[in-house]
């Protein structure tokens, strides 16, 4: 039974305040960037009690009892929010049996979901963890013939197994993901055929599978749950992220929303700001990598430096990731794509926020997370020096407002290793 939406927000609600720790303590004397409209604050203090923020400013009192770390200083942000990852579905790109991103079977996976497979001991947590991630959209990927419609990602929490009651899955069926472009022609045998393909299966969860049997194929293409999750698209329950690079892509998903009424996420978006203002227009948000400046690919000829500066211009909402091979395994290089995009010119408030805030915005969960503002949960971490430099690093981490272990594989490995006796 596929969940009613008050049900769905319920859930959502539930599983984030699920997290939150008993515990009374303040970050005092930080150089609090809250992300929000009050700007980047000095020698200021933010108090969590249970988890959440309750106080933030120069002035506020610390009460009795609560536990006092002085930050010296040091800047203190909001978790970095990664807005498009496989974190917890693979380890190795190389092994084959540690990667459960995609499904190789039929040409739609729409009832996948990828909560299924998530695993809270993924050693790439705490690798990111430590590095100031704390929230990451997991979502499947379309591989070679397998399916145009990949299915469903989940929002979680780099809390993993350390997250309270186990609830470390923060918002379970988040979106939908589909292929367009060249990845879409891979699949489907060229770019008509893929559009076509998803309207097909759009018309059919439209009717319900009534339809069914008049498709492109001449045979029905969804199965029952297949048809139940895009109807969740089509109601606008959930959005549907596109992967699309080239402007001609961009604005023919623009179509494919507005003739079914769905709520678009474009990945990847290399050309968008060739269709910024149509972007504006509608409301899609574009999920991008910054640092992006070569062509890579016949779509993504027209990649610029400067698209930031134009979609922001443009006001469209966007949120980095890392389009590399690696992006999951380095999600915690996000900051510094970040630094990047400031350094070409971009507000440093605003590139902070695009690792934080906006993803948090573009996903429905900015009343919770993504700012350090009075209420929301307590995803904070603290650094030695500028969040967006690549010298810097995380000295503490809280997600939930519970302090995270600074340790991963990798540092027990550098520890033991340099601990070893010389050779005499």
């Amino acid at each position: 039974m596929i969940p009613r939406p008050i049900q769905i927000v319920a859930l959502t609600t539930a599983l984030l305040a699920g997290n939150a720790r008993a515990e009374l303590f303040a970050i005092r004397n930080a150089e609090v960037h809250t992300v929000a409209g009050a700007g980047t604050l000095k020698a200021a203090t933010v108090l969590v009690r249970d988890g959440r923020i309750e106080a933030v400013g120069a002035e506020v009192a610390i009460p009795d009892g609560a536990r006092q770390i002085d930050a010296a200083g040091r800047p203190l942000t909001p978790g970095i929010f990664v807005a498009r990852s496989a974190l917890g579905l693979k380890e190795i790109d190389g092994v084959e049996e540690t990667n459960d991103v995609a499904s190789a079977q039929k040409r739609y996976s729409a009832a996948l979901d990828v909560s299924d497979a998530l695993n809270p001991r993924s050693v790439l947590l705490p690798v990111n963890r430590i590095a100031g991630v704390t929230r990451a959209v997991t979502a499947p990927d379309s591989t070679k013939g397998g399916s145009l419609i990949a299915g469903q990602g989940a929002i979680i929490s780099l809390a993993g197994a350390r997250a309270a009651d186990g609830r470390w899955i923060v918002k379970p069926q988040a979106a939908m993901f589909a292929a367009l472009g060249e990845q879409g022609r891979e699949l489907a045998g060229s770019r008509p055929a893929a559009l076509a393909a998803l309207r097909e299966a759009f018309e059919e969860a439209r009717s319900g599978g009534a339809r069914m049997g008049s498709g492109l194929s001449g045979e029905a293409q969804l199965s029952p749950l297949d048809i139940a999750a895009l109807q969740r698209v089509l109601k606008r329950e959930m959005p549907l992220v596109l992967n699309a690079e080239r402007a001609s892509d961009i604005k023919a998903a623009l179509k494919l929303a507005d003739d079914y009424g769905l709520q678009l996420i474009i990945s990847g978006g290399a050309e968008a700001h060739l269709v910024a203002s149509e972007l504006a227009r509608r409301s899609v948000p574009v999920l991008l990598d910054p640092s992006r400046n070569l062509p890579a690919h016949f779509e993504t000829l027209h990649v610029d430096r400067d698209a930031v500066a134009v979609l922001s211009r443009a006001g469209v909402r966007f949120a980095f990731i890392d389009a590399s091979e690696f992006g999951s395994h380095n999600a915690r290089n996000l900051r510094q794509l970040a630094g990047i995009a400031a350094g070409h010119g971009m507000d440093r408030d605003a590139a902070l926020a695009a690792i934080t805030l906006s993803p948090a915005q573009i996903f429905g969960l900015s009343s919770e997370l993504g700012s350090i503002e009075v209420g929301k949960l307590a995803d904070l971490v603290l650094w030695d020096g500028d969040p967006l430099e690549a010298t810097s690093a995380a000295t503490a981490v809280w997600i939930d407002g519970e302090s995270m272990p600074m340790v991963s594989r990798q540092t027990l490995l550098r520890d033991r290793y340099l601990k070893r006796p010389l050779p005499r």
